[in-house]
């Protein structure tokens, strides 16, 4: 099985994450497909797994330059908690991916190609074309927004 192939269900996670919505995830997702089929077709296809999330990437990033940009205010920032796993296993999926497709670029794609738990840190340095501090900074201080959500939104999730 191809590259490609393995890597179909973590591409479409990737997507939704991007886009925060399973309609604009599944266009991001079939846009990318359409791509590698039409390299396929003239045998220009990389058999590299990192080729179909960066196309992906490209893809979710034009069909979000037509939607509301998010602010660049400065967010709260909170220190990740210990339970921080447990509370987001309490969330819907697309709670999470609705947040992170909210979160300015790069930091978006840092933090989907982070929460997809898919990549090494060189991975994703590759895949968004920073230097590997730039990559430490994006995720950190999206993370650290996120907990600050995080801690909101799961007060708020009545706990058995």
């Amino acid at each position: 099985m191809s590259q490609l192939g393995r890597s179909l269900p973590q591409l479409y996670r990737f997507c939704f994450l991007m886009t925060g919505e399973a309609g604009k995830a599944l266009e991001g997702y079939q846009n990318t497909l359409r791509e590698a089929a039409l390299l396929a077709s003239r045998r220009q296809l990389p058999d590299d797994r990192l080729w179909c999330f960066h196309e992906a990437r490209h893809q979710c990033v034009a069909i979000a330059q037509n939607e509301v940009q998010p602010e660049t205010a400065s967010l709260a920032e909170e220190a990740i908690a210990p339970d921080a796993a447990g509370r987001v296993a309490q969330l819907e999926s697309a709670q999470l991916a609705v947040w992170i497709a909210g979160a300015p670029e790069p930091q978006r794609s840092a933090l989907a190609y982070f929460y997809l738990n898919e990549f090494s840190h060189r991975e994703m340095q590759n895949l968004l074309d920073v230097k590997m501090d730039e990559l430490a900074r994006l995720i950190s201080h999206g993370r650290a927004q996120f907990q600050a959500w995080l801690n909101t939104v799961t007060a708020l999730i009545p706990t058995e």
